[in-house]
């Protein structure tokens, strides 16, 4: 990859080819286990699944939503603590128990009039493969397996569940290059009002 075909984007460099690819995303799809978290489960004596969450991916999709953004999770599980999660941060498209993905994600694309190349899918694992391929911008988490990451045109440097929907969301909106801190719009949409 010569110098004038790509950019550095937190500490990577970045084709140009893929620069475009991200550009044109509206709806970014999630994965929830190993991406949403670091795909450990832990479960409670009466069988009910705990999971951890990390504070800044919800910022993340947060941000995602207020850029305009969609946001939908896919997930093989059908857990209520997922659920309780993805409501707090205003995610309205939440599909649970789902190891077939495809078919909620061309759904998704119907319910919204997306073209392939606007949708975006986040993920780590071989469930993760078909929702991959059907998308413009196929995305994985660093500890995603090496099949998947083979698949991706992007692979965040950050871990599922430390950070990498974050990451993801902060590359989309950087490859807009609209000048637009995604910090700024942030504290713009959330902070105290301005005179």
């Amino acid at each position: 990859m010569s110098a004038e075909t790509s950019i550095l984007f937190n500490g990577l460099s970045v084709s140009e080819d893929v620069i475009r690819a991200a550009s044109a995303v509206r709806f970014l799809v999630l994965d929830v286990d190993g991406v949403c978290t670091d795909g450990k489960l832990y479960f409670q004596e009466n069988g009910h699944p705990l999971k951890c969450f990390n504070a800044q991916d919800g910022i993340g999709i947060k941000t995602a939503l207020m850029a305009g953004i969609g946001i939908g999770i896919i997930t093989g599980r059908n857990d209520p603590c997922v659920l309780a999660r993805m409501s707090q941060l205003g995610v309205r498209d939440y599909y649970a128990g789902f190891e077939s993905k495809l078919p909620k994600l061309e759904a998704i694309r119907r319910k919204y009039h997306l073209r392939k190349e606007e949708m975006a899918y986040l993920g780590d694992d071989w469930i993760d493969l078909d929702p991959m391929r059907s998308v413009g911008m196929p995305m994985a988490v660093a500890n995603a397996v090496a099949q998947v990451k083979k698949e991706a045109l992007y692979v965040t440097s950050a871990h599922g569940g430390e950070g990498a929907v974050r990451e993801a969301v902060e590359f989309l909106l950087a490859s807009r290059r609209d000048g637009k801190n995604p910090a700024d719009l942030w504290t713009a949409a959330t902070g105290p009002a301005r005179s």
